[in-house]
């Protein structure tokens, strides 16, 4: 399925750009954190190859839980993909580390002047929550990490007084830390956040602000149609004198009408070779179906129907398919169907819907999905347009005769 986008007057906004600057941070705090990861995963390697503080086979163990998910994070930090559950994992197995470290010490001598290999990665454990854990969780991680570590420590290296205030030094260092690095990326997400919010904002006041001059430059163009091309039929048509005049300015006033009609569409007058009634209901068939509506077509077309002109044909279809897209805007497709009725004396087409229906009076002049798509586009092939509404649903009748 395609994303959605954010539409606002006439200009789309895809998804992906409304949290640019946070997007851009994320990728930067990864980056960021798989270097810090690998300047201090490097020492604690070299500390824990052929440390005696634990048990052989506890060292090899440890060591590959500890540095396997931590070499992995920091290559896909560096790559920018897939870091935040390599980092997970990193920030979930490192506190287990801590907790084995007393079995994997005991029985051995150990010295609090040098520190073990874990010691160099508590801030890596800690940092690596701020890819992936939400904020309060990685405040836990900033206590739970240094204090499982000097817990551990104690039972290593025993409970006296220096020893205890000696590793009270290394926790308090190392949540003091964990608290400055967790609020860096906190700040730094808050500020991406306000700069997307802000920029969004300022997209949308252009895209209205665009759309507000192109409903006012629409209404100009009307304007300039109505003055130049109505007005002028109407003149011609009050100082006809003769036939030929009258004809002059019933031309005049068809044209005048089609131009108006199509002002909110590119479409041309065709040929006008006749074609069948059956055209009605294969162009009303195939303008539903553009807008994803298999439309329900009720058909009585007469033996003796006769062909119609291509032009009234297609003012036809073109204002029933308007009637559509009406019925799919505004009632939702809501029992919208079709009748296509043909005899020897006229052609019928109605389009009718179950929706909640609207007041056609109260309908701006500006709007031409009415006015110009439906009743004037039918007008200008010598046809007539009604549209009737109330809370039961929506009608819109089209008939044009056959010149008798």
């Amino acid at each position: 399925m395609a994303p959605e986008v954010a539409t606002t007057g006439m200009l789309t906004i895809p998804p992906d750009s409304t949290f640019f600057s946070r997007e851009r941070v994320e990728r930067i705090l990864a980056f960021v954190v798989a270097v810090g990861s690998a300047v201090l995963g490097v020492q604690a390697l070299f500390h824990a190859i052929g440390s005696v503080q634990e048990d052989p086979t506890w060292n090899i163990a440890l060591t590959a839980a500890t540095f396997g998910p931590l070499i992995l994070m920091v290559a896909a930090g560096v790559a920018g993909r897939f870091y935040r559950p390599l980092a997970a994992i990193l920030a979930i197995v490192f506190p287990l580390v801590l907790l084995a470290w007393p079995v994997a010490t005991a029985g051995r001598s150990a010295s609090a002047a040098g520190e073990p290999w874990v010691w160099y990665l508590l801030n890596v454990a800690t940092v690596a929550t701020v890819l992936v854990f939400p904020l309060m969780l990685q405040y836990v991680w900033c206590a739970l990490v240094p204090v499982l570590y000097g817990i551990a420590r104690l039972i290593q290296i025993g409970a006296d007084v220096e020893n205890v205030i000696q590793v009270s030094r290394q926790v308090v260092y190392a949540i003091i830390l964990a608290v400055v690095m967790t609020m860096i990326g906190w700040m730094l997400r808050l500020l991406a956040e306000r700069l997307d919010r802000t920029r969004e904002e300022a997209v949308r006041s252009y895209a209205a602000a665009a759309a507000a001059d192109a409903v006012e430059q629409e209404r100009i163009s009307v304007a300039a149609l109505m003055h130049d091309s109505v007005l002028a039929a109407l003149i011609a048509a009050e100082r006809a004198s003769t036939p030929r005049e009258r004809d002059l300015a019933v031309g005049m006033a068809r044209d005048a009408l089609t131009r108006l009609a199509n002002a909110d569409r590119e479409a041309e007058e065709g040929p006008d070779e006749p074609v069948e009634p059956m055209f009605l209901v294969d162009g009303i068939r195939e303008a539903a179906l553009e807008h994803d509506v298999d439309i329900d077509l009720r058909i009585a077309i007469d033996p003796r129907a006769q062909t119609l002109p291509g032009r009234v044909a297609r003012a036809l279809v073109l204002a029933a398919a308007q009637a559509v897209v009406n019925a799919i805007e505004h009632a939702e497709g809501a029992g919208l169907h079709a009748e296509v009725t043909a005899d020897d004396r006229r052609v019928v087409v109605r389009v009718i819907d179950a929706g909640e229906g609207f007041d056609v009076h109260a309908v701006p002049e500006d709007r031409l999905g009415i006015s110009g798509s439906v009743v004037a586009r039918v007008a200008a092939v010598g046809g007539q347009a009604k549209v009737r509404s109330s809370r039961r649903g929506t009608i819109v009748d089209l008939r044009w005769e056959y010149p008798r």
